[in-house]
């Protein structure tokens, strides 16, 4: 009896540290928060040194280019000949028909196609802009769930850590009572006490594998100066504090709980030209935008090419030495584009067509938005929900009923694997707070993205900055 009293103090004890370690930042543990990666530095790092938005940065460059290119002139043909020269002597000034020509052709591009591609080439180009505002919206959601899932197998192993002192405790008191044959301690609950413990070893062992997973994918987004400042040790690697629960991720605007759970009416509306504004969206209308000047420059083929010839004939002094005259001649060509119905029609029909499917893509991307937004603010509604389920009812239960257990078995009245039973399901509940706060978090850096168009002035780009 004395002994199950002492039982009882241990676990209460050791109840009263889990909830304070789970209150508490472990900082004395693993050392200072500010050593550790926290979210925002993980995020900004990664967008800092994505070589994507150098790559990106280039093709507008290219693009940019091109449409100077677009907007000039073909280069004049010049000919060099000679005309007219007798086979039989090959005498340069035996036939007065004989002369050495040049010529110089400069033709001229169909209607306004020079324009137009200039044009095309750059809405083009300024489509990087919006791809590059896309990308970094799609770096922060994919560096921050790496984070998070780093972030919540690292805090797990904490609260299995902290109740693991417990769980060896009870094994040694109950092979040393069964050893001593001291109360209704019995064969069956060492094993149970030994297989908890090595239940709990197993959790923490596949949590360190989720936890090296997420941070070597993680490493892939930090590049090699993230990996050569220690990101190898694990245990070190990320920050002890988790984001409050309503971030604000750099560059990123947080919408507000009323935003979030009314879809409705004048929110719809809203939530609409939200989505209009999204750089995806906007990037999709940028090529719409180039389709449309891709049926312009077809509707050209329609009228003729021009060219313009000009040519100067030289001719030799005759044998007798008689002066020749030169000859200059100029001349204008242009085609007939008569036959269009296999060429001309054809080439404007598909342009109008990929302008087509242009539109029913944004369109579908819109669609796709919207359903991603409704998915995501329900599931912040049900996990808010949840976290204040578990917050005012379930962890106090489970509390109670751990206690109501331990009570039972020291006045030998209870089980011992309800005792055990009732901390393993304290200590998964309170691992489950752990996953709801990170799932919310989750959430929220998703609705986000689908609403980073809202900003009111973009972030310079951080790859123009450093050319």
């Amino acid at each position: 009896m004395f002994k199950r009293a002492i039982i009882s103090l241990v676990i209460v004890a050791a109840g009263s540290l889990a909830l304070f370690a789970t209150a508490a930042t472990p900082a004395s543990v693993e050392g200072p928060a500010q050593q550790g990666l926290t979210l925002a530095e993980a995020v900004e790092r990664a967008r800092r040194q994505d070589p994507w938005l150098q790559g990106s940065l280039l093709r507008q460059q290219a693009l940019a280019a091109d449409s100077v290119a677009a907007g000039s002139l073909p280069d004049p043909v010049v000919s060099l000949g000679v005309a007219n020269l007798p086979t039989d002597t090959f005498e340069f000034n035996q036939e007065p028909m004989t002369q050495f020509k040049l010529g110089v052709m400069q033709s001229f591009p169909r209607g306004d196609s020079r324009a137009l591609g200039q044009e095309r080439l750059t809405v083009l180009s300024e489509q990087q802009k919006l791809l590059r505002q896309e990308r970094r919206a799609q770096v922060s959601v994919i560096v921050a769930g790496l984070w998070l899932d780093a972030y919540r197998a690292q805090e797990s192993i904490h609260q299995i850590e902290a109740d693991r002192g417990l769980f060896e405790y009870l094994l040694e008191v109950t092979q040393s009572n069964y050893s001593h044959v001291v109360g209704q301690t019995r064969q069956q609950d060492v094993i149970r006490a030994q297989l908890e413990l090595t239940r709990l070893d197993d959790r923490v062992t596949g949590l360190r594998q989720q936890q090296e997973t997420a941070l070597g994918k993680l490493g892939e987004w930090l590049g090699p100066a993230y990996q050569s400042e220690g990101a190898v040790d694990w245990r070190r690697a990320m920050a002890w504090d988790l984001p409050d629960l309503n971030p604000v991720l750099p560059e990123l605007e947080v919408i507000s709980a009323k935003e979030v759970l009314s879809v409705t009416g004048p929110a719809a509306d809203w939530l609409s030209q939200s989505l209009l504004l999204h750089p995806a969206i906007r990037s999709l209308e940028q090529n719409i935008a180039a389709s449309e000047v891709s049926v312009d420059l077809a509707k050209q083929k329609y009228r003729p090419q021009w060219g313009v010839n000009a040519g100067y004939g030289y001719r030799d002094d005759a044998p007798t030495g008689a002066a020749r005259a030169d000859f200059f001649s100029v001349g204008v060509s242009f085609d007939l584009p008569l036959f269009t119905g296999q060429r001309q029609d054809q080439e404007v029909a598909s342009a109008a067509a990929s302008a087509e499917a242009g539109r029913t893509e944004k369109w579908l991307a819109l669609r796709t938005m919207r359903a991603g937004f409704d998915s995501q603010r329900a599931r912040l509604l049900r996990l808010n929900q949840r976290e204040a389920l578990y917050r005012d009812q379930l962890i106090g239960q489970l509390r109670d009923q751990a206690e109501s257990a331990l009570n039972a078995y020291t006045n030998d009245d209870g089980d011992f694997a309800e005792v055990v039973r009732a901390r393993i399901d304290e200590l998964n509940a309170r691992i489950d707070v752990l996953a709801i706060r990170i799932e919310r978090l989750r959430s929220i850096v998703q609705l986000n993205y689908y609403l980073s168009g809202r900003r009111a002035s973009e972030p310079a780009d951080t790859t123009e900055a450093a050319s």
